[in-house]
């Protein structure tokens, strides 16, 4: 007998037994003895209890009744009243079993949303139930499988829909699961999992290092081993590493179908493409069609196509393209392009469109592809919350970038059309910088409504988010002592949370697409009598946009190999003093190359000049360009682009032109100067960096061991300038950025959940504007930290600069700032300072020990002292002493 059936009988029984007891007190029978009154106490008791348990376990019993009714009869109609159910139920859930009974609900309303191609209502579902699985404890209760039903299609979900984050930290969650609960099965599965998502983001090391802990558990499924060999293979040839075709062959697996898969795999790294598609052909034939599911049998044809596309088959490699859609899109007609609309959460959408794109011969059809590859793109990571997660799809997003833009120039090269020259701006503008404008949009709206409960929230979870993967961080570098499934968990958690909030934020506050102004933009360069260019560094070419307030230029750089190691070098130059004072001559050939390539000459008609990287031009130090050939090996006496160019640099074009300028004077200024005395690495000269600053502006200072992390995160908010002389790393592939303090460094996740406002940050230590290049966004720095966590213009280091050096330019530029107040002038006017002080010595005077400070900003122009009131008052003094003498001389006359 089932549970429902035992409810049902009991319930019968409780109904039955009630209607006796009534009738009983009604007819007056009751009085048949003089003990029955106890009796009846104890009947009306115990029906009493039997009745609430009953009817308290009534709503338990509707809740399954209804799912079990929609799982039998899936359809629209049917899913409809189960949700009108699911309304009426969640106010009345009080019971943990009967969360129980919703959280079965929820899964299999969640499997549903799945099938239909509702991916992230699916997610949200699934989201719902383990929420409600933790907040009640459920598993005090139960063993509800909740990884197979819940955790497992979840973490799947956020692979599909290109959540990288949340999936890692859901996949680790329910590993860690499975291990509390000895389940190898599961546990071995999340490996798996696991293993597949970080194949996916190109992470074979990892994957090659998780498989390999699978040896030391025994009894694996036959299943499971294949899919680890399988990954194990494919990550061992991403990796060049050996590999021979016996190395995989498993037990009761179909050999022939191991073997062309080897092949087919090997084939391709040696571009062997004729083989592949005969093992490709050959691996189908093996493979059991009926259990794949459309979205696999869609992606074999997106692979057939690229075999096809590889083989110079174009027409083949469209026929497969338009089968892989007419699988996810049944009523597609062949060769048309869907609209919008009809499009849902799927990313073998985006490598379908982007490929007809490539072989469409219309231009006007291939953008048109491609902008259903971004919308799709866009459908995917509207729900994600990570900013990792965020700046991997724009990375991703970037090549597509890079087509249209491909596409719109030989457009515009054909008839000059602006509007070729508009739409190819804002494909480069869109992937650039976005998360961090998107963090700047947040904390704008927060300014706007300081007191709305949902933006503040907001911003508590996203600094709860940047805390929890600072500990992660730390933990995985063995700084502290967590547990990492712990801290994966609150990370999901959190998610869900900012996820549901961000939701309600959107319905108050719509969010329309940012489209450049051209007219404003050029309007704010005629004010600030200046020339902007923004560089979009491709995989093939250099693009440039250059405006100004009356013309635009629209320039494709060749990204040839003499090209990009003339960049290389350029940078190169600045690894160490020697490499420029060894050879001064090879500088000047080398800094004239660079200028030359990127297109400089083009922005001389004006003085101010606004640069907007891209790539590996994050790491140049544009003011050291040479504009003219020279032969002089006096530094004084070189053509800089800084004294003929005053060089502001931006993260895009957004923030130009939303950016407010400095006041017109500080108000207050923190120091931080830990010094490090006493230690492998002192900054002596520091100690004379903070006595200026001290004495130009009057500064609030914290020197030694004062100047610990904690001291700065209590003062840091009150302060409108930010001066830190320090040490900083721009960390590597396994260490994030970080900036020191006396005590303890601090990491550039720490600084990401900072609220902060200054109008200025200056960044007086080594490598601030340097970290991990991520295509779109730039450089992971300790200056990008800053950037995030609110500031509006920043001073910062592109190499590891001399300490001496660094004193003597930061007290030039605190000289004249304290003057005029413009950080932009202050800045190039430290520098010429130094180059032509005749007691400082020609090697001194290297671009190495002044050309390291760039600044990210508004163009603030030097505020210029009135001397009318001056002359006012001296004709009004002079008229009074004139009027004192001719009265004098009347009374002698």
């Amino acid at each position: 007998m089932s549970l429902l059936d035992l409810l049902e009988l009991v319930q019968v029984l409780a109904h039955v037994m009630l209607s006796t007891l009534k009738k009983i007190i009604t007819t007056g029978s009751y009085m048949l003895s003089g003990n029955f009154n106890l009796m009846q106490k104890a009947l009306v008791i115990f029906i009493t209890f039997l009745s609430f348990t009953c009817f308290s376990q009534d709503l338990e019993e509707q809740i399954y009744v209804a799912t079990e009714t929609f799982i039998a009869n899936k359809n629209p109609e049917t899913f409809l009243e189960l949700n009108k159910q699911e309304a009426l139920f969640l106010n009345k859930v009080t019971t943990k079993d009967e969360q129980l009974a919703l959280i079965f609900l929820l899964c299999n309303k969640a499997f549903y949303q799945k099938d239909i191609n509702k991916q992230n209502d699916a997610i949200t579902t699934y989201e719902k139930a383990w929420k409600r699985y933790n907040d009640f404890k459920i598993s005090t209760i139960s063993d509800y499988d909740i990884i197979e039903y819940c955790l497992k299609p979840l973490g799947n979900l956020y692979t599909k829909t290109n959540d990288y984050t949340n999936a890692e930290n859901t996949i680790k969650q329910y590993i860690a699961i499975a291990k509390a609960k000895n389940n190898m099965d599961q546990e071995i599965s999340g490996i798996i999992n696991l293993s597949a998502l970080y194949q996916a983001l190109g992470k074979h090391q990892s994957v090659l290092a998780l498989i390999e802990q699978t040896h030391q558990i025994s009894k694996i499924k036959s299943a499971q081993k294949e899919k680890l060999q399988r990954l194990k293979a494919t990550s061992s040839l991403a990796l060049n590493k050996n590999l021979l075709s016996n190395d995989i062959v498993l037990p009761n697996f179909n050999v022939l179908h191991n073997k062309h898969q080897v092949a087919y795999e090997s084939a391709l790294r040696s571009h062997d493409y004729k083989s592949a598609l005969k093992h490709f052909n050959l691996l189908n034939a093996y493979s059991k069609k009926d259990t794949l599911s459309v979205r696999q049998l869609a992606k074999k044809q997106l692979e057939k196509a690229q075999l096809h596309y590889l083989l110079n088959e174009k027409d083949k490699a469209n026929t497969s393209l338009q089968l892989a859609l007419k699988l996810l899109l049944p009523n597609h007609k062949k060769n048309s392009i869907p609209k919008p609309t009809s499009l849902y959460t799927e990313n073998t959408f985006i490598d379908i469109f982007d490929f007809l794109a490539r072989l469409e011969p219309d231009s006007k059809k291939a953008l048109a592809y491609y902008d259903l590859s971004f919308y799709v793109s866009k459908l995917l990571t509207k729900n994600i919350t990570s900013q990792q997660a965020k700046i991997t799809n724009q990375a991703i997003n970037r090549k597509r970038s890079e087509s249209c833009i491909d596409l719109l120039f030989y457009s515009y090269q054909e008839n000059s059309k602006s509007i070729y020259f508009y739409s190819a701006l804002q494909y480069a503008e869109m992937n650039k910088a976005s998360v961090l404008k998107d963090n700047y949009v947040k904390q704008s709206l927060l300014e706007k409504h300081p007191n709305d409960s949902l933006l503040l929230k907001e911003q508590q979870l996203l600094k709860t988010q940047e805390l929890l993967t600072s500990n992660l961080i730390k933990k995985q570098l063995g700084y502290e002592a967590t547990k990492n499934d712990s801290l994966n968990k609150q990370l999901l958690d959190v998610s869900i949370a900012l996820k549901a909030v961000q939701k309600a934020i959107e319905h108050t506050y719509p969010n329309a697409t940012s489209i450049i102004n051209i007219e404003k933009l050029q309007e704010q360069l005629k004010t600030d009598e200046a020339i902007l260019v923004e560089y979009f560094y491709g995989s093939q070419a250099i693009y440039q946009f250059i405006i100004s307030e009356k013309h635009i230029d629209f320039i494709k750089i060749p990204l040839q190999e003499t090209t990009q190691n003339s960049l290389v070098n350029f940078i190169h130059l600045f690894d160490n003093a020697s490499a420029i004072n060894n050879n001064i001559k090879a500088y000047t050939s080398v800094a004239f190359t660079a200028y030359n390539i990127l297109g400089i000459e083009k922005m001389s008609s004006k003085e101010n000049l606004i640069i907007i990287p891209d790539g590996l031009l994050n790491f140049l130090p544009f003011e050291a360009l040479l504009t003219k050939e020279t032969l002089t090996t006096s530094f004084t006496s070189m053509p800089f682009l800084v004294t003929s160019h005053n060089v502001v640099y931006n993260s895009s074009i957004d923030f130009y032109l939303n950016n407010k300028q400095l006041p017109t004077q500080e108000k207050n200024i923190l120091g931080i100067f830990p010094v490090f005395e006493n230690t492998s690495q002192p900054l002596t000269y520091s100690i004379s960096e903070a006595k200026s600053l001290e004495k130009q502006t009057k500064a609030t200072l914290y020197m030694h061991d004062e100047a610990t992390k904690q001291q700065f995160l209590n003062s840091v908010a009150e302060y409108n300038m930010l001066h830190l002389s320090t040490h900083a790393t721009s960390g590597d592939f396994i260490n994030p950025a970080s900036i020191a303090f006396y005590d303890e460094p601090m990491l550039l996740n720490e600084l990401y959940s900072l609220n902060i406002k200054p109008n200025l940050v200056v960044l007086s230590a080594c490598e601030t504007g340097v970290g991990k290049l991520q295509k779109g966004e730039g450089a992971m720095s300790i200056a990008r930290g800053f950037q995030y966590a609110g500031a509006k213009n920043v001073l910062f280091s592109l190499w590891q600069i001399n300490d001496a050096s660094t004193t003597e330019i930061m007290n030039r530029f605190y000289k004249v700032f304290s003057k005029n107040h413009a950080v932009s002038y202050a800045n190039r006017q430290s520098k010429l300072l130094y180059i032509n002080d005749a007691s400082i010595s020609n090697l001194k005077k290297s671009p190495y020990y002044w050309s390291a400070f760039v600044y990210y900003g508004s163009i603030s122009k030097p505020q210029k002292t009135s001397y009318v009131i001056y002359y006012i008052i001296g004709i009004f003094l002079v008229l009074i002493i004139v009027f004192l003498i001719t009265r004098k001389r009347r009374k002698h006359e």
